[in-house]
């Protein structure tokens, strides 16, 4: 998404990212980027929460509409109700290796079906 956004931009599009993965969005350098500190696939709010749903549209467009510079972040003010999330994030220890090591396997024989089949 980020350097379809960059693509965008240099195409003279303006474009806002909003994401909830700050490190990796910035590092590709997006002209406007709202950051949610949610866990990830959550950038535009909590689930069926849609009064945060539009307050977060409403800061991507306000930064559409006044970004002052390229490269500028924005962090909405909202919290997950705990941050019990982060516990389990990218956490690979012996509870879940052996699950983590086949959903990868799996993931790969299907990546190589799927170029089998092309």
């Amino acid at each position: 998404m980020s350097l379809v956004a960059r693509h965008l931009e240099a195409d003279g599009i303006p474009t806002v990212v909003m994401g909830s993965a700050r490190d990796i969005v910035e590092e590709c350098g997006v002209a406007r980027f709202v950051f949610t500190d949610f866990p990830l696939g959550n950038p535009c709010g909590k689930p069926r929460d849609a009064a945060m749903q539009s307050a977060i549209l409403g800061i991507a467009l306000d930064l559409l509409e006044r970004a002052w510079m390229p490269r500028t972040t924005l962090q909405t003010p909202f919290r997950w109700a705990n941050d019990a999330w982060r516990d389990g994030f990218m956490r690979v220890d012996d509870g879940n290796r052996a699950a983590l090591a086949r959903a990868g396997e799996e993931r790969r024989r299907l990546q190589a079906a799927t170029k089998a089949d092309k």
